[in-house]
């Protein structure tokens, strides 16, 4: 459904973001409850959530190198949990850390509440280091930044090259040749499907659309706009219900004991996963190590090769931190250092965002893809196709509302289904951004 611009002046809190947004932010200062400490003769001393495996080792490199500045890792929840907490020391003015690993998609809310700072001055040219699309995930398409691009999770296509052989099926390169490849497997064996469309994964279908050239939210004016039932979107909806209501790909969520046996058992022959795939393949299907490997997405062009996201995180300097300048610059060191960018890949486990140095510090298959020398390579291409895409203040909503309308969608099997979500998420998304104050516009 189309909504139509609201009228009058916006809250001060959509202001605020809108300024933010439009190239008019002027930077943060430190709150009155700034978390980092030091002063005297002794060192700086920061505080820095994350919840990335081993960071507290990666940090250690930072401490031996900067005896002025130290920094402490405090664990956190991932996602929401993080963000929660975040928000509530913002709010009551006091708690909050002084740097943060922000997820992209969480960026804009994090930027509406005034909780992380623009550190465009101390970025300086940093942009060059990292894809268009990382950048754009920490400025928001503005001239403010808002993090140091940490991570990115390019979307993979991952498939059992032995079944592929098996049923003497071709990788394919694009939407339409996965599409005959999955009716080609599930008539050779009904119980085995190419894969599955997840209605509980709204991050997976986000990164679908943004690979078909969908950008949910964007900013015209002094005004938001959302179009999550724009063309591209529509055209993915009604690509994956076609293939549902054929019965040629499952209609099961991702992550249940089902799908992990199906993985290990080979009734689930391929997967849409991202980078970190191997990760999750070598813990729900440990049985089939050296029998996947891992390809660029099919491309609805394959003259015009594009790519989506299915993760990636930031590092922010909170609006509390009283030494914003040495948080900005422990954010640079930790995402553009070459051995800080080895010891996140090889680590913390992550997929570094700066591309040079990742290709440096990447260098040897994941061990779970042990025979596939050139995983990395595969992931590089990936990494390097993927499309802009710009989050919105209220990503929460929209990913709650693509749940509540695709899982009877799924379960249906009406591909007419599928692209009637789209409206019910594009509504609801609206709606909610109106209520909150948001001087907002469909797209």
């Amino acid at each position: 459904m189309r909504g139509k611009p609201m009228r009058g002046k916006p809250t001060t809190r959509a202001a605020a973001l809108a300024a933010a947004v439009l190239l008019l932010a002027t930077g943060c200062s430190g709150g009155d409850s700034a978390t980092g400490e030091g002063g005297g003769d002794g060192p700086v001393r920061l505080t820095y959530w994350s919840w990335a495996p081993n960071m507290e080792q990666v940090v250690e490199g930072w401490n031996a190198e900067h005896p002025d500045v130290q920094v402490t890792v405090n664990k956190q929840d991932g996602g929401d949990a993080a963000v929660t907490k975040l928000l509530t020391a913002i709010k009551a003015g006091s708690g909050a850390p002084d740097v943060m690993q922000a997820e992209y998609q969480k960026i804009p809310t994090l930027v509406s509440a005034d909780a992380i700072a623009d550190i465009s001055e101390q970025a300086g040219d940093l942009e060059q280091q990292f894809s268009e699309s990382a950048w754009n995930g920490v400025t928001l398409g503005s001239d403010a930044v808002y993090g140091i691009p940490q991570d990115t999770g390019p979307m993979m296509f991952f498939y059992r090259a032995d079944l592929f052989e098996q049923f003497g099926i071709a990788v394919p390169t694009t939407w339409q040749e996965y599409a005959d490849a999955a009716r080609a497997i599930h008539a050779a064996d009904p119980t085995k499907f190419l894969g599955t469309f997840s209605a509980a994964d709204p991050g997976w279908f986000t990164g679908l659309a943004q690979q078909a050239g969908a950008s949910w939210w964007g900013v015209d004016g002094g005004a938001w706009t959302v179009d999550v039932d724009d063309e591209a979107t529509q055209r993915v909806a009604s690509y994956w219900g076609g293939l549902v209501e054929e019965g040629v790909i499952d209609n099961k969520p991702m992550y249940t004991p089902e799908w992990n046996t199906g993985l290990n058992d080979g009734t689930q022959v391929g997967w849409i996963g991202a980078v970190w795939g191997p990760g999750v393949l070598e813990g729900n299907a440990p049985d089939t190590k050296g029998l996947w490997k891992a390809a660029e997405l099919p491309q609805w062009d394959a003259a015009d090769p594009a790519n989506g996201n299915w993760g990636g995180s930031a590092t922010s300097v909170t609006t509390q931190s009283e030494h914003a300048e040495e948080a900005a610059e422990f954010a640079t060191w930790l995402n553009t250092d070459p051995e800080a960018v080895e010891a996140l890949a090889q680590t913390a486990n992550v997929y570094p965002a700066a591309t040079e140095a990742a290709s440096t510090a990447l260098t040897t298959p994941p061990a779970f893809f042990a025979e596939q020398t050139d995983f990395y390579d595969v992931a590089a291409a990936a990494a390097g196709s993927t499309n802009s895409f710009t989050y919105g203040p209220n990503v929460n909503v929209a990913y709650s509302a693509y749940a509540d309308a695709f899982g009877p969608a799924a379960e249906g099997r009406r591909a007419a289904d599928f692209t009637a979500a789209t409206a019910a998420v594009q509504r609801t998304t609206l709606e909610d951004m109106e209520r909150a104050g948001f001087e907002v516009s469909a797209g």
